[in-house]
């Protein structure tokens, strides 16, 4: 089972939303997320800050269930922000996505433009996630059937033996 411990150690500053060490002990499954921006489903973005911010995070929200995860399962973040005098409000927003206590690892820093035109901030991440559960036995494909009285697989024939 792994375990990930959420670290702030007393010889550092206490930070504003986020961890300064998040330790993960696997087995386990790492996630990692693509830089999402706020891009709706169909590919329209909103020029406020804001909105932008709400949709990326709503992207990772949706990424992140892709496989399972939730925001508490989120170790690293890094943002990406054209701008810092956006930082309060991506912050409030940021806030309202992740868990109250174990905020993951985070870094923000500002760059020049990202590859979208009009895209204000991007921002990637790194959840852990527990081992995937097995998955039920599923019937066979028709490739897999046995053929001509014969087992599909090395198992069956070993049972049939």
């Amino acid at each position: 089972m792994s375990q990930t411990r959420f670290i702030n150690p007393d010889a550092l500053s206490k930070p504003p939303g986020y961890t300064h060490v998040v330790e993960a002990t696997a087995p386990g499954r790492l996630i990692y997320l693509a830089g999402q921006l706020g891009l709706d489903r169909e590919g329209k973005m909103s020029s406020d800050f804001r909105l932008q911010a709400v949709q990326t995070f709503e992207n990772l929200k949706n990424a992140l269930a892709a496989v399972g995860g939730q925001f508490k399962d989120v170790v690293k973040l890094n943002n990406y922000l054209v701008d810092m005098k956006h930082l309060p409000i991506f912050r409030q927003v940021r806030d309202s996505y992740l868990p109250d206590r174990n905020r993951p690892a985070s870094t923000t820093i500002a760059i020049s433009a990202l590859a979208r035109e009009g895209a204000l901030l991007e921002i990637e991440a790194v959840a852990v996630l527990p081992p995937a559960r097995p998955e039920t036995s599923k019937p066979a494909s028709s490739k897999t059937k046995a053929r001509k009285g014969r087992p599909a697989t090395k198992t069956a024939r070993r049972k049939r033996r």
